[in-house]
């Protein structure tokens, strides 16, 4: 065993770093056949591996991928599993990390917050709202069971486990939408926003959001029940608990976000 996890962990890095294979290691545990040096038979499986990694992240990041170009996208993917090579037996799990990845290795971390580059936090916040969404589609959902209703009492509301939330620097929802309708949108000018995704029936919606109605939601994922989050949105516009809840119910967006099923009964 602990000699196939040796010649396990070669071939890993055989693959993920080409560049550092050694000549002697390499004759040592593979074979030239009649038809094919041991050296051209391995690059063959590592020009096949790349590809492959370099194929799924573009179905995980198809708007990243269109704002970059696949060219400079696949050198990004390059490096990241050089960085961070793949550990599950899933390839599920590729991207998990790959937003955080590009915001460590941003070209500029090592420049003043306000000298960066915007383009980049552009590109940080579209990969992380694209990994919300593909991990959405696998999620454990509501699917099968019972929503709540127009007539459950506000402090049974909880949301639906297939839920998420996104703050953003940029309309990150917006231009990914686009792009998935094939249409062509420019990078986009920083604007601060916000969307829910959920998903009913195997079908994820994105919901945009305004600030008040993100943090009420987003208090509710904390934990809190109805009455707690319209209190945190009342600390945060300078009014009262009573007033938050007044405007929930009678500008219909209780019963929207029910019909959207955004919540199920405690």
């Amino acid at each position: 065993m602990s000699s196939l996890q040796s010649v396990q962990r070669w071939m890993q890095e055989a693959l993920i770093l080409p560049g550092r294979v050694d000549d002697d290691e390499r004759a040592g545990l593979l074979r030239d056949s009649p038809g094919l040096a041991a050296a051209e038979g391995l690059a063959i499986y590592q020009r096949g591996y790349f590809l492959r990694i370099a194929s799924c992240l573009r179905g995980q990041f198809p708007a990243l991928c269109h704002a970059l170009g696949e060219p400079l996208f696949d050198d990004f993917v390059a490096d990241y599993i050089r960085d961070r090579p793949p550990h599950s037996h899933t390839l599920y799990d590729l991207g998990r990390h790959f937003a955080g990845w590009l915001g460590d290795n941003r070209p500029d971390r090592d420049v003043p917050q306000a000298k960066r580059e915007a383009w980049i936090d552009f590109m940080i916040d579209l990969a992380r709202f694209e990994r919300q969404v593909f991990a959405m589609f696998d999620a454990p959902g509501q699917e099968g069971r019972p929503f709540a209703g127009d007539g459950t009492p506000d402090d049974r509301l909880r949301l639906q486990p297939c839920f998420d939330l996104g703050a953003y620097a940029f309309p990150v929802p917006a231009y990914y939408h686009a792009v998935r309708e094939e249409r062509e949108p420019p990078l986009p000018p920083a604007a601060a926003s916000f969307a829910a995704l959920v998903r009913t029936d195997y079908v994820t919606r994105t919901i945009p959001l305004t600030e008040p109605q993100y943090r009420f939601l987003k208090a509710m994922s904390d934990g809190e029940a109805v009455d707690g989050a319209a209190a945190t949105v009342a600390r945060h516009l300078g009014t009262t608990r009573e007033e938050v809840l007044e405007s929930w119910r009678s500008s219909g967006q209780r019963r929207r976000w029910i019909d959207w099923g955004f919540f199920i009964t405690d």
